[in-house]
């Protein structure tokens, strides 16, 4: 049984800083964080591929945000920078997001004020 644990969340000032970290069981095959702000949808914010840290980041985010990966730990990290009141919302780590089978995480608060 996959399972995703988050961890980092929290509450920070205008223009601080947070990382967010995601352990995956087994290997998985892309990683990605999604945020769902009140009443919006939940919408990517940035991806990983795991074998050769292939990424993609959503436009908002671009410059401020970094994804990483650790294979060794089947682990992602997500460092957000110059955090924006817009950028508040749960931060949602998922698993293999194309698969039939992906994983999603429990998500993590962030609250940026």
């Amino acid at each position: 049984h996959v399972q995703l644990v988050e961890s980092g969340g929290g509450s920070v000032e205008v223009g601080g800083s947070l990382r967010l970290s995601c352990a995956s069981s087994g290997s998985p095959y892309c990683m990605g964080w999604f945020c769902q702000a009140p009443g919006e949808q939940r919408e990517g914010v940035a991806t990983i591929r795991m074998i050769d840290g292939s990424l993609g980041y959503e436009d908002s985010v671009k410059g401020r945000f970094t994804i990483s990966r650790d294979n060794a730990k089947d682990t992602v990290y997500l460092q957000m920078n110059s955090l924006k009141p817009e950028d508040t919302a749960v931060y949602y780590c998922v698993r293999d997001l194309d698969a039939q089978d992906n994983v999603w995480g429990q998500g993590t608060q962030v609250t940026v004020s």
